[in-house]
């Protein structure tokens, strides 16, 4: 474990040094855009910032493979090389696109070959446990065909929740923490070794989330941008991918007993590896629901709006750093949630947490105009949003929307359903607004 902890750190720590020097070359390069209406950001804001993020996935990946536990994992696996080279493809077309806006098509394709070197180089689906049958081997091509889309939807899906200041980043660093908790628990309480590559990427890739966040929350210095965005999605879906097709269940011994004991104790299994995406279920849900929506309206699915979960928020009156907190909450009380049944899936305080702090969720939803106030004597200790100030509201006269100014933070309508705003799709003409 002090191994992983101190990869961690050091990925974290890289991230979050070289991305000064990274937003200073992104303005002098010119990938700055001016400010559109679509756009949620009031300032121009640099691009780039999984030039530091790939850097700190480098540095990650070094560090564990002179360490004496961790690199066993590259000598007798091949999944880490992989995953780097997977990982450099992706970036460099993110680079390309932050700075040129290059064509969706292009970087649908990217996507793919990046998928493609990866399962080339062993880091592919090998088999899947189907409830009620066992552990079913795939063919060379089904296992290729899933994995490509597995990728692909996971890049796409991170993607997607990049519209507001520290969102992805910090959704992705919530499922990557349960992630690692699952993957290590295979590889410690079972011994099974083929869940050591999900771990370390996990571990680094929560350092690259939190070494990037202290520069991309609200108000934003730099966005993470397509570079960003897509690298995070495909070094997630790696560490899905790995302990999905990897790891054996039958090596858990799970089908020892009766058959009731035998599908009971594999209900566990079940969740994270059938279901991957459950640790990134909020940005699944949004894909699936802007593909509806859109394709309901005769738009292509590609077509930007602002009809995201994110713009709802906004739109239903919560202040950007209240919408990146609910989104933050919904997403540990799943992915946690479902790490906590696959421990124990028959604790029915299990169930009745989840339930307990999801009616928690769905009252911080009904109060978006509701902000908490610390006591006089410790307002110093809080930051001046939590302090009692007075509400200023200014009304606009023309358009009857209000921009109301609390403690400091203003709060501007979002209309839903305008076409054009950011955060449309990784493969979408100008894909989110990071």
């Amino acid at each position: 474990m002090r191994e992983y902890l101190l990869t961690l750190c050091i990925t974290a720590a890289v991230t979050y040094l070289l991305t000064g020097p990274v937003r200073k070359f992104a303005i002098v390069a010119g990938a700055m855009p001016e400010i559109r209406a679509r756009d949620v950001h009031r300032e121009p804001t640099p691009r780039l910032g999984g030039i530091a993020m790939f850097f700190g996935l480098c540095a990650g990946l070094l560090v564990a493979d002179h360490l004496t536990n961790l690199s066993e994992v590259f000598e007798k696996s091949n999944e880490p090389r992989a995953l780097l080279s997977g990982a450099a493809l992706i970036w460099l077309i993110g680079v390309l696109d932050d700075k040129f806006e290059i064509d969706a098509l292009i970087k649908l394709g990217g996507q793919m070959i990046a998928a493609g070197v990866m399962v080339v180089q062993g880091l592919t689906i090998l088999w899947i446990p189907v409830p009620g049958v066992g552990t079913v081997a795939l063919t060379q091509w089904q296992g290729t065909l899933l994995t490509v889309a597995l990728v692909v939807i996971t890049i796409n899906a991170v993607n997607f929740v990049d519209g507001l200041d520290g969102l992805a980043a910090g959704m992705v660093c919530i499922a990557a923490a349960a992630f690692f908790m699952y993957a290590y628990r295979i590889w410690y309480s079972y011994g099974i070794e083929a869940a050591a590559p999900a771990s370390l990427f996990a571990v680094i890739l929560m350092g690259m989330c939190l070494g990037f966040l202290p520069h991309n929350m609200h108000p934003a210095r730099i966005f993470m941008g397509d570079s960003g965005s897509m690298l995070i999605g495909l070094v997630l879906a790696a560490g899905a991918i790995s302990v999905t097709g990897q790891v054996d269940p039958d090596l858990m011994n799970l089908f020892s007993g009766s058959e009731r004991n035998s599908v009971h104790q594999m209900v566990p299994v079940y969740i994270p590896l059938v279901m991957p995406l459950t640790i990134i279920a909020i940005p699944a849900a949004d894909l699936i629901l802007a593909i509806v929506r859109r394709t309901w309206r005769g738009q292509s699915p590609f077509a930007a709006d602002r009809g995201h979960l994110h713009h709802r928020l906004l739109e239903i009156g919560h202040s950007h750093s209240r919408a990146v907190l609910i989104m933050y909450f919904f997403s540990a009380l799943i992915a946690f949630g479902a790490l906590a049944y696959s421990v124990n899936a028959a604790s029915m305080w299990i169930v009745l947490s989840v339930v307990f702090l999801s009616a928690i969720g769905l009252v911080l939803l009904l109060l978006p105009r509701f902000t908490p106030r610390a006591p006089r004597w410790a307002e110093s200790l809080v930051p001046p949003r939590y302090r009692r100030r007075k509400v200023a509201a200014a009304e606009d006269s023309g358009a009857g929307d209000a921009a109301v100014e609390v403690e400091g933070e203003e709060r501007v309508p979002v209309t839903v359903g305008v076409s054009g705003v950011n955060g449309a799709t990784a493969v979408g003409h100008r894909t989110g607004t990071r």
